[in-house]
């Protein structure tokens, strides 16, 4: 189940990390999947074209050929107003809803074990 919270968390996230890397200056796909990749928030490139067509659909980002450097054009990404607003919105909320995990998960530095705790049940008790 570990692996599954690390993979829920990123699916949650990793949407909103591409519009922060685009808000950056507009990049290519390969440049964008090496810095996800590196941070461990996407596992291949293979992951990030479908999440780029994701936010293309939803015009928060656009795509543009540039045929200027090679024989194969790269297509680079930037941000629309849609997505600047929606990296806003989530730049707003991330931290008060961060905050609010962390209270809850943290570990309780105060807490020792509870006297009548314990690993195994006192002799002649069910568990």
């Amino acid at each position: 189940m570990a692996n599954d919270v690390g993979t829920q968390l990123r699916k949650g996230v990793v949407e909103y990390c591409v519009l922060g890397l685009l808000q950056r200056e507009p990049t290519y796909g390969w440049k964008i999947s090496e810095q996800l990749v590196s941070l461990g928030l996407i596992g291949s490139i293979g992951t990030l074209y479908p999440l780029l067509g994701r936010l293309r659909d939803q015009g928060l980002i656009i795509a543009q050929a540039d045929e200027s450097d090679s024989a194969r054009p790269r297509k680079y990404y930037s941000l629309t107003p849609a997505g600047r607003e929606q990296l806003g919105q989530f730049r707003t909320q991330w931290q008060p809803f961060s905050d609010a995990v962390s209270s809850i998960i943290a570990p309780d530095e105060s807490s020792t074990p509870h006297p009548t705790s314990s690993a195994t049940p006192p002799k002649g008790t069910r568990s």
